[in-house]
């Protein structure tokens, strides 16, 4: 669980009750800071004079508001559309594309007006009846660290349990999954956890639980009738990789039972980096060792206009032939979504 250092109520959010069960489990917390806005200058209240300051603090802060605007973005190719619960992440991978996408204070962020966010997610499915909608809920956080006070995954897993045209997932790397355990989902919600090699969670992916932990945790959505899929996710490209990945998909399905209601899905993501994005890993993690070197990688424009530093062709047909080779191979009921 999350438990920030300051959190920072926007005003007038304290009429809605999610706010209020924040303040409420926090405000006799003696390490964690109240602050409540008159106005809405949330970064004056977040310290540092220097970038990797301004991360770390950042990362250790809570901003509670509402969602202004209530047009979904799209989030191809994982969903239809994003679902806004929550953005920002208390973990610190360096390679974190929200490194970039929230800032120099990355802090993380839940949105109060939970109703209205579900409200204007029915009329999103009521406008491609009778097609099935796809809802992602972790497209630019990790909304499981602070869902113990929020609730809000609670609420959206109920919300399109009781649809029959929607359908919403979320991924994440954190394990305090027991309260969505025994939810009434119906099979409506993907849970996918995000897992790595050892060697690239204890480089890169600093303040996350352990692939074990992840693993277990994965376990316990699957005996809770969830469907469940696997984010592997960067690839990189090191010295026994291909040794590494097998491993890890083959100590997966050695925990898999071998009767599954839903088929395992797999999604493969290999490490990209735009030089924003480089700029700014190098400032707040001067001593990374992540593989971002130009000459070594392929330019290619991104959907978002954009350009990123991905693999070079070879190297991303070697990816993908090794993956498609290994999970055919050792699971009978899977799919995999995309490799890219």
């Amino acid at each position: 669980m999350f438990i920030p250092k300051r959190i920072i109520f926007e005003k007038d959010v304290l009429h809605y009750p999610m706010a209020q069960a924040i303040l409420e489990t926090f405000k006799d917390k003696p390490h964690t800071q109240i602050i409540q806005l008159s106005s809405n200058r949330i970064k004056a209240h977040i310290p540092g004079d220097e970038l990797a300051t301004q991360f770390r603090e950042g990362k250790r802060t809570l901003v509670v508001d509402t969602k202004k605007s209530l047009k979904f973005q799209s989030c191809k190719p994982s969903a239809h559309y994003q679902l806004p619960l929550v953005s920002g992440c208390m973990g610190q991978c360096e390679y974190c594309y929200l490194n970039t996408n929230l800032g120099d204070k990355p802090f993380v962020r839940v949105h109060a007006n939970i109703d209205e966010i579900l409200c204007q997610a029915n009329k999103y499915i009521e406008d491609r009846l009778p097609e099935i909608t796809l809802f992602e809920g972790a497209a630019t956080s990790d909304p499981i660290p602070v869902e113990p006070y929020t609730h809000a995954l609670a609420k959206a897993i109920t919300f399109f349990g009781n649809t029959s045209h929607g359908r919403f997932r979320f991924v994440t790397k954190f394990n305090d999954v027991d309260s969505l355990v025994h939810l009434p989902h119906h099979g409506h919600t993907e849970v996918r956890f995000s897992i790595n090699t050892d060697y690239v969670i204890s480089a890169y992916e600093k303040g996350t639980p352990s692939r074990d932990k992840r693993l277990e945790a994965s376990l316990k959505m699957l005996q809770a009738g969830y469907p469940l899929g696997f984010l592997i996710a960067p690839v990189f490209i090191y010295p026994h990789w291909k040794e590494d990945y097998h491993e890890l998909l083959e100590l997966l399905k050695v925990q898999l039972p071998q009767k599954l209601n839903f088929p395992i899905t797999f999604e493969i993501i290999s490490h990209r980096y735009t030089l924003i994005a480089k700029n700014r890993i190098l400032q707040v993690f001067p001593e990374t060792t992540l593989p971002m070197i130009e000459k070594e990688r392929q330019f290619k424009y991104g959907q978002f206009g954009y350009g990123k530093y991905i693999y070079p062709k070879e190297t991303m047909d070697e990816i993908k032939d090794f993956f498609i080779h290994e999970i055919n191979n050792l699971f009978t009921h899977k799919e995999i979504k995309y490799i890219i």
